[in-house]
């Protein structure tokens, strides 16, 4: 439901919250989880996309095809704004199986393009699964996000979730991007948008 006016709003009260932590050291980043569409674009203007710091991308409509998806998630890898592929199979347990892909092609192209696949803590989605987690590692994906998907702060304590996926799966703690510090995390997406273009 975030529009660009909003977002614009969301920015500056970052910016100004970000002032206020500097002697801390904590910093919090300029970030949207976007909707992605069949032909790989997002529902947000490059240009607005642009002036912030990271951008997952997901898919949130016909969520239920059972047809394969692999270019629809290609397309999706190859969007130079997308820096995150988010819940990435869009399971959610009771109440859809998730769409069916390729995982070793959608993963190697997330390996060669350096994107990052997210591993999901809520517990209803735990997406990626540990299953397809260790594909992603086989097929050299170099970055993990793990999120928590919160709605509610208190869903922020199920980031265990994606934490036990990342050891579960052998996904080493340097390829996680929470443990990056954020300068790293800021400049690992601008040489994403710079390589990918």
């Amino acid at each position: 439901g975030q529009d660009a006016v909003r977002l614009k709003d969301q920015g500056a009260r970052i910016d100004a919250l970000n002032e206020q932590l500097s002697p801390s050291g904590f910093r919090v980043l300029r970030s949207i989880e976007m909707d992605v569409f069949d032909n790989g674009e997002g529902d947000m203007d490059p240009a607005v996309l642009a002036e912030l710091d990271l951008v997952l991308g997901a898919f949130h409509s016909k969520l239920r095809s059972t047809d394969d998806a692999t270019e629809l998630y290609l397309a999706a890898l190859r969007n130079p704004d997308l820096h995150v592929l988010a819940h990435p199979t869009t399971r959610m347990f009771g109440r859809r199986a998730g769409l069916v892909a390729d995982w070793p092609r959608v993963f190697a192209e997330a390996a060669r393009l350096g994107k990052a696949v997210e591993l999901d803590a809520t517990p209803r989605r735990q997406d990626l699964p540990v299953d397809l987690a260790r594909i992603a590692v086989a097929e050299g994906v170099q970055w993990f996000s793990m999120g928590s998907d919160a709605h509610y702060i208190e869903e922020l304590d199920n980031l265990p979730f994606a934490m036990a996926t990342a050891i579960l799966a052998g996904v080493p703690r340097d390829r996680i991007i929470a443990y990056r510090s954020a300068d790293d995390v800021v400049a690992w997406a601008a040489e994403l948008r710079e390589n990918v273009r």
